[in-house]
């Protein structure tokens, strides 16, 4: 969830895991500068097995056995991934349109939080997203370090004898990657030249490049900046915060009495707060309920007003709404000209654990 393709920022993990992936994204103007026609295609290794999942969803188990003479597109994510949730359509569209001409759609979760392990919360998001191919659960990195992957999305294609030909990290590159299937597939002609056409809505709408100058922002101390609550942090101990009497660009402030643990800050009594000054026609949060079975209402203001229009989908016109499981919660939508503002979001009962916000 990088601000941009030339700042690629190192992620937490699940704890224990010994890698350090990235983000990516790609501004539409880039994707549209790509090269018209495929090169020759080269080979980039052989396909890894899929021995280490620790479950399977959409599909009994897979073996590379069973994918001789299938090409086979590879794509690794993470439920929360704002990136990999703005790539989906494409993902549903290729495995619709090719896969009774010989493609393979796998997806392979692989968490950056511990909670994202969770089976239940995993087949949640299979079915907001509407996947329906099959998703190999690496919650142990195991698929993760077969192929060396260090990045959320990662997309890698093999040819129909397990040769990896093409990869891409991050949004965007979807003709290419599109052509390149077609490449590798024995289709019908007038099929090749008719390329997929995706209309993206709601949280998986492609971002505004032209006005995005908020970066990802985590809020966890493990990789949390630019913090500006007077008097600073307190990590892994209850601390009672107040807002400083301005936020700069890119700063965010608590207030409350929160605990700011190594991947999130949780909230301990009701009626906390966090406030981030952004310049992005989106804003989302990862969060949710501490406790399984638990929500939590909460209320969102920009510049101190409901956000009537400008409402992500997970709230409503006076900016009211609910976190219950964790996961990524769109909250801010601009319909008009972007300019700097302030977003605060005010939690009524205590439990909410915050993990970063992502803009787009």
């Amino acid at each position: 969830m990088a601000a941009s393709t030339s700042n690629e920022s190192t992620n937490s993990v699940v704890e224990n895991a010994a890698i350090h992936p990235f983000r990516i994204e790609v501004p539409q103007d880039e994707i549209d500068e790509l090269r018209r026609r495929v090169p020759p295609l080269s080979a980039h290794g052989h396909l890894p097995g899929f021995d280490g999942a620790t479950g399977w969803l959409n599909s009994a188990p897979l073996m590379v056995a069973d994918l001789r003479g299938h090409v086979v597109l590879i794509d690794f994510w993470t439920f929360t991934c704002i990136n990999w949730i703005r790539t989906a359509p494409y993902l549903r569209a290729w495995d619709e349109k090719y896969r009774d001409h010989g493609l393979t759609v796998i997806g392979v979760h692989t968490p950056e939080f511990p909670f994202e392990t969770d089976i239940d919360s995993i087949r949640a998001a299979i079915e907001d997203r509407r996947i329906a191919y099959p998703v190999a659960v690496d919650s142990d990195y195991t698929i993760w370090s077969a192929f060396a992957n260090r990045y959320w999305p990662a997309l890698y294609i093999a040819d129909a004898k397990g040769t990896i030909r093409f990869h891409h990290f991050g949004e965007g590159r979807y003709e290419e990657s599109e052509q390149v299937i077609r490449q590798l597939l024995d289709v019908p002609r007038g099929l090749k030249d008719d390329p997929i056409e995706v209309e993206a809505n709601g949280v998986e709408a492609q971002a505004d490049w032209a006005s995005l100058e908020s970066p990802e922002t985590y809020l966890g101390h493990e990789r949390a900046e630019r913090f500006a609550s007077p008097g600073g942090a307190a990590w892994e101990q209850n601390q009672t915060y107040s807002p400083p009497a301005r936020l700069r660009l890119n700063q965010w402030a608590l207030s409350g009495d929160w605990t700011i643990g190594g991947k999130a800050a949780r909230l301990n009594k009701a009626d906390g707060r966090l406030a981030y000054r952004f310049r992005a026609r989106d804003v989302h949060l990862v969060m949710g309920s501490a406790e399984r079975g638990e929500s939590v209402r909460f209320r969102v203001r920009i510049d101190g007003s409901p956000p009537t229009a400008a409402r992500g989908v997970d709230v409503d016109d006076h900016g009211e709404g609910t976190a219950a499981y964790r996961r990524l919660y769109q909250l801010v939508r601009q319909p008009g000209a972007v300019a700097e503002r302030t977003f605060e979001i005010t939690f009524f009962q205590p439990g909410v654990e915050a993990y970063v916000l992502t803009f787009g």
